[in-house]
């Protein structure tokens, strides 16, 4: 009778290897560099990164240097574990200990983790961030190419790379965009590894760049959301992958309820028929938006059951119909299959008007992972 655990999230391992599997058959000899800050997009960083380096993969990116020493933990054998955060002199030891790539975003960076690797006695191996039109971090193209030129020179560093991120890729509607950051990327680095006197390891692209311009490649490409499933299921794109994570949950109680029944805070649903009402064990706290109340579908025995009301800190209600036969203690899908069913985060994510992204890295980190397959 103990239905008040709460949710859990489960991983598919065996789809993660069939999605690594499809994006490198895409991406041909490109380098394939997972990426997986916050928290592997709330699929658990440790897991996914054992789950990663079980399916072959040696190179990962990461917000924080933090994040970089737990995949590394996991993963000992990888090959580039890249900070795409702004590391500082206190991160150093750490940088260097774990063999871990911070990206330089300006020259006083440069200058400032320089003099903290010459001070431990060694050189830091790091990568050149420019801004080509994200307007976020790095050094603006072309204003600031000497600066980065300079940063070529720091003792203390060992500049092997260069990135850009995309701020617009939509070569249909806007070809222009993208293209003009590519362009401003390539003469960039004509300056950098003319000052260089060697060829830098260069990656421009994310998920859907390389879904959509091979011809940005490069040597490598930071793949992201696609990893997980989502932006890129259809058969005929350059690779095609499948959701890897499911959100459950159990049916606490279930209650028969006449017609103009209230349900929840401020009785923000009403009844209109006599029916079942269910209270699963899950609410805003774990991660399950406020905005779906009313409106998201969560799955029971197969079938789809609408949010009913408001969705509490710790619980939800669900209006499961007449006569639904459902049972305290079954299983909810909150994301993913039940029964020839789906509920995946974009639909969650066009009832909250936002992306996928947010739906999967909102929910908690609290919640259980577990890995299956």
């Amino acid at each position: 009778m103990n239905y008040c655990n709460g949710s859990w999230v489960e991983v598919d391992l065996r789809r993660l290897r069939r999605n690594v599997e499809s994006i490198q058959r895409g991406l041909g000899r490109t380098t394939m560099i997972a990426v997986v800050k916050s928290d592997a997009y709330g699929h658990g960083l440790a897991g996914m990164a054992r789950g990663l380096r079980d399916a072959g993969v040696r190179n990962f990116a990461v917000a924080y240097p933090a994040e970089a020493e737990t995949v590394r933990r996991e993963v000992p054998d990888a090959e580039r574990i890249v900070v795409l955060g702004v590391a500082t002199p206190d991160d150093v030891p750490l940088l260097l200990r774990d063999r871990i790539t911070p990206v330089v975003v300006s020259l006083d960076q440069a200058r400032a983790l320089s003099a903290a690797a010459l001070a431990a006695g060694a050189r830091l191996r790091a990568h050149l961030k420019l801004d080509t039109g994200m307007g976020r971090l790095g050094f603006v193209c072309p204003a600031d190419v000497p600066a980065a030129a300079e940063a070529l020179r720091e003792p203390g560093l060992d500049i092997e790379g260069a990135c850009m991120h995309f701020a617009i890729v939509e070569p249909a509607r806007h070809p222009e965009a993208a293209a003009g950051q590519a362009a401003k990327f390539d003469a960039a680095l004509e300056v950098l590894e003319a000052a260089a006197g060697r060829r830098l390891f260069r990656h421009m692209s994310s998920s859907r760049a390389a879904l959509l311009m091979p011809e940005c490649d490069q040597d490598a490409v930071r793949v992201g959301i696609s990893l997980y499933g989502y932006g890129s299921a259809r058969p005929d794109g350059r690779f095609a992958t499948e959701p890897i994570l499911q959100w459950k949950s159990r049916v606490m109680q279930v209650k028969s309820v006449p017609a103009g029944f209230p349900v929840g805070y401020y009785g923000a649903y009403v009844t209109d028929r006599p029916t079942d009402i269910a209270v699963v064990s899950c609410g805003y706290t774990d991660g399950y938006l406020r905005l779906l109340g009313n409106t998201g579908d969560v799955l029971v025995r197969g079938k789809r059951r609408r949010v009913a009301g408001r969705v509490s800190m710790n619980w939800l209600t669900v209006d499961l119909g007449p006569d639904s036969g459902v049972q305290a203690g079954d299983e909810v899908v909150l994301l993913g299959e039940q029964g020839g069913e789906a509920v995946w985060a974009d639909e969650l994510a066009r009832h909250c008007e936002t992306i996928a992204y947010e739906i999967l890295t909102d929910i908690s980190r609290q919640i259980e992972r577990r890995y299956v397959g």
